[in-house]
């Protein structure tokens, strides 16, 4: 509560404030401007199985780092071109401003790699709708759906759980009648 008054300038800004025995110290990095320009950025995830991807995109120079590393190391090589399908379809032009910090844990690696897109995709159209306008957003993503519907939208199938009787989910035991 006293963080807020002095944020919304109900409190003086001094270095030290004395409430009810507690001394509160307030470091040089509260003590700046509260009203300091937040940066352009948005985050999205996207999932495929139980694969999640997180994406940070932010206005930047072009860098796009995947778990710290960069991007150009995924793996296998076949399914990096997958990753690359959001800046191949948007072109260099759209994307060259933006940095993409990603991170991605569980499923297995193709489930990552199809979550990585997702994320990726979403989160470009996000940050255009946030930071640019809607016409270039809805331009954005038209494009990416005429592609392939799951850049944008997850797709709900999951693992179907394993049922008595049998050795799966549909599969049941052979029978015998002697």
């Amino acid at each position: 509560i006293l963080a807020q008054a002095v944020f919304q300038h109900k409190l003086p800004l001094t270095p030290n404030f004395v409430c009810s025995t507690e001394v509160f110290t307030l470091t040089t990095m509260q003590a700046e401007n509260p009203t300091k320009a937040i940066p352009e950025r948005v985050q999205c995830f996207g999932r495929k199985k139980t694969a999640v991807a997180v994406a940070l995109v932010k206005s930047g120079t072009g860098q796009v780092r995947l778990n710290g590393c960069p991007i150009t190391t995924v793996k296998p090589d076949i399914l990096r071109v997958k990753v690359y399908e959001p800046f191949l379809l948007l072109g260099a032009e759209r994307t060259k401003k933006l940095d993409i910090r990603l991170r991605v844990k569980g499923g297995g690696y193709t489930s990552q790699v199809y979550a990585l897109r997702q994320a990726i995709a979403k989160g470009i159209v996000a940050y255009y709708q946030k930071f640019v306008d809607e016409a270039s957003k809805k331009e954005l993503k038209d494009l990416l759906m005429a592609y392939d519907r799951s850049l944008i939208v997850a797709d709900p199938r999951r693992c179907e759980p394993k049922k008595f009787g049998g050795r799966s989910a549909r599969a049941r035991f052979q029978k015998s009648y002697r």
